[in-house]
């Protein structure tokens, strides 16, 4: 990942990533997942990343998730 991105929000569950992005996207972040779960065992992370510059308006967004 480039380094004008940064983890903002990272889980387990595909459903909550998703609502993570879209919460995301429809408040004018642009969001992406990196999917880090072994597809074989279904463990691991996958993790959401935004632009630097929306960090903390990302963060105040997911904080209730």
């Amino acid at each position: 990942m480039e380094k004008e991105w940064a983890k903002v929000y990272e889980t387990a569950e595909d459903v909550k990533i998703e609502i993570a992005r879209i919460l995301l996207e429809e408040n004018g972040i642009e969001a992406v997942i990196i999917n880090k779960k072994d597809r074989n065992y279904r463990f691991g992370e996958i993790e959401l990343y935004v632009h630097r510059d929306n960090i903390i308006r990302a963060k105040q967004l997911l904080k209730d998730l």
